[in-house]
């Protein structure tokens, strides 16, 4: 009684609990998509659904009748778009052209939400509410000619029209009116088959086709079908740039070498390159292979080898761990709409980082310069040394040799700590500054992947429900579910994993951090590439922090992980780890850091520890080819 009455003393005068509709709205949403494990939340950000994870806009502190015809609408629409919605469907009968595309998106949001229409009174009243609210925020109302009304939003409120035989919202204005005659008079006959249709999605979506077809906005299906097939031969058989191909060749060798080391033996005469990609070969293996294949050539001082002896550290169970792409974790349409969102957040920041990009470009562009090894004894002829023969007959004659670009053969991996305490302009940030670092670094031959790290829960997720359930073990070590997620891969071009990086920018995805064990992950992802030079650049804004491990461990215990993991690669690994912190200082964990107190900070201070990298390699590359001179 006490705690009810303090609960009661603490609300505000007039306001309204709005706890018990949230629990009626998420149980009515639940049963409409068939999903009982559907997720909803309620935020100030754009409401949303991806796959099971729904995102209604948070109710006023007292929320009129219209704000909760509102939310009930929009949970309807999301939750009939996950019971009659086949995303799959979807994508492989999308027009190619953007404006088409709208049309196709709208109109198939109006079948879902005319399903349940037809089925519901209520759901349909619900709808119309929240269509209602959208038109009026839209201003739609006042829109008086054509070039303003929206097309996508006249022919779904058509169709809605055709499926459920409700008028368009008054809100909606003149805009179904401006675009009627000309649809109807176009695609009457087409729109007129759509009826039939409604609960078959495919269908339907042949029916939706042919009148953007009419429209002259796409071709049929069949007709874009073939046309996608033709652009794909012809993006096989365009040429390839000298980059790309050199690119091709290396992964090509790879691949031809690599049944020739599954069956090597003993032999002793192979040459450097083949054992070279024996040793990186090796790290795919296990210990008990490597110990049974002949001739092979162990890498002494393995990192990680004896890891697990030196370091108390223990995961309770790893069965619930993921590691995941990111377009697995949301629908393509989704990714483009964080993507979109991302360049709007950043769009003052871009210039600010494209030319910290550039100047990183100039640098390593600028140290690909040719580069020679003179006085040797075959190569090109060194006219510069032919005085010497005219001096003296008997001097040998002079042959000078290109020496190779060393980084060009570098992979560079990006490591983005995905916690809940990089919410907000840090990872924005973060996520713009691996877009734009990828893209200059693939210029310059150079290969870069992008990971990032969180957790699949809070307080400890399915792992700490199994601790429970076996009686809660006494030290049970990391105790939380991993994700990983993979935004770039080493060997995916940067046009195509671009939009992935919008990922960030989810509501809900940044949880706890692990780092230790993100950056083994990460290492050994790097020991696997084929690269001679590989680069680790860590971005993090604090150590490494899991509320559901913590509590049944001692209070340092994911941070003396941590360290045990920079040292073993600082010290006994090829890789080149470098961190930056936001707002935390990492130097005490890393040798090679910096920290930055703003995160706008972070394009110059990235581009510049990487040139610094670069820099360094160049002149110990030039003081080589010195000694080796004299």
């Amino acid at each position: 009684m006490a705690q009810r009455g303090d609960n009661h003393k603490g609300k505000a005068k007039g306001q309204t609990d709005t706890e018990p509709f949230k629990r009626a709205l998420t149980g009515s949403m639940r049963a409409i998509s068939g999903d009982h494990d559907l997720e909803v939340v309620f935020s100030g950000d754009r409401p949303g659904l991806v796959e099971s994870h729904a995102r209604l806009p948070d109710l006023p502190k007292k929320p009129s009748p219209a704000d909760v015809a509102v939310s009930r609408g929009l949970g309807d629409s999301m939750a009939l778009r996950r019971a009659c919605h086949d995303n799959r469907i979807h994508l492989q009968m999308a027009p190619q052209g953007a404006e088409a595309r709208a049309v196709y998106d709208a109109v198939e949001q109006a079948r879902v939400e005319a399903i349940g229409a037809n089925r519901m009174d209520g759901v349909a009243r619900n709808i119309t509410s929240m269509l209602e609210d959208k038109y009026a925020r839209a201003n739609y109302a006042g829109v008086t000619v054509r070039e303003d009304a929206p097309l996508e939003e006249a022919v779904a409120l058509m169709v809605r029209e055709r499926l459920t035989g409700l008028r368009p919202p008054v809100n909606s204005g003149q805009v179904v009116d401006l675009w009627r005659n000309w649809v109807e008079e176009k695609a009457g006959s087409a729109l007129a088959q759509l009826s039939g249709a409604m609960e078959d999605q495919e269908h339907f979506a042949r029916s939706v086709r042919d009148i953007l077809s009419a429209l002259d906005m796409a071709e049929d299906y069949g007709a874009d079908d073939e046309l996608n097939e033709e652009e794909q031969d012809s993006d096989e058989d365009q040429p390839r740039s000298q980059e790309q191909g050199e690119e091709e060749n290396q992964e090509e060798a790879g691949s031809e070498s690599a049944p020739a080391e599954e069956n090597e033996t003993s032999d002793e005469q192979s040459e450097a390159g083949e054992m070279d990609g024996a040793e990186a070969g090796d790290d795919d293996l296990d210990d008990d292979e490597q110990a049974e294949t002949p001739g092979e050539t162990r890498r002494p001082n393995q990192p990680f080898a004896d890891f697990a002896e030196k370091v108390d550290y223990k995961v309770y169970t790893s069965e619930f761990d993921e590691e995941i792409g990111a377009e697995d974790l949301c629908d393509e349409a989704e990714l483009d709409r964080l993507r979109a969102f991302l360049d709007k957040q950043l769009a003052h920041l871009q210039g600010v980082v494209g030319r910290l990009a550039n100047r990183l470009q100039r640098r390593l562009m600028a140290q690909q310069n040719r580069a020679w090894d003179f006085d040797l004894e075959e190569g090109h002829l060194d006219p510069a040394r032919l005085s010497r023969l005219i001096i003296d007959p008997m001097q040998p004659l002079s042959f000078k040799m290109e020496r190779d670009t060393n980084f060009r053969d570098t992979i560079v991996t990006l490591v983005i700590d995905n916690s809940g305490s990089m919410r907000g302009r840090p990872i924005t940030v973060a996520a713009t500054c691996g877009d734009i670092l990828a893209r200059t670094l693939e210029r310059c031959g150079v290969k870069v992947e992008i990971l990032g790290f969180t957790t699949r829960a809070w307080k400890g997720g399915h792992a700490r429900e199994k601790w429970l359930a076996n009686g809660k073990p006494a030290s049970p070590g990391r105790l939380n579910d991993l994700r990983h997620i993979i935004y770039k891969s080493a060997d995916a071009p940067w046009r195509r994993s671009r939009r992935n990086l919008g990922l960030m920018m989810r509501e809900g995805l940044l949880k706890e951090n692990i780092d230790g064990e993100a950056l083994i992950w990460a290492h050994q992802r790097l020991l696997r590439r084929p690269e001679q030079r590989r680069i680790l650049m860590m971005i993090s804004d604090g150590a490494p922090v899991d509320d559901s491990t913590l509590s049944v461990n001692s209070g340092n215990y994911l941070e003396r992980h941590l360290r045990a993991v920079i040292e073993e690669i600082e010290t006994r690994s090829s890789v080149e780890l470098l961190a930056i912190g936001i707002g935390h200082d990492v130097t005490r964990y890393y040798r090679r850091a910096v920290t930055i107190v703003d995160a706008e900070e972070l394009a110059g201070a990235m581009t510049e520890q990487l040139a610094e990298l670069f820099a360094d390699e160049a002149s110990d590359a030039v003081a080589n080819g010195r000694r080796q001179s004299a």
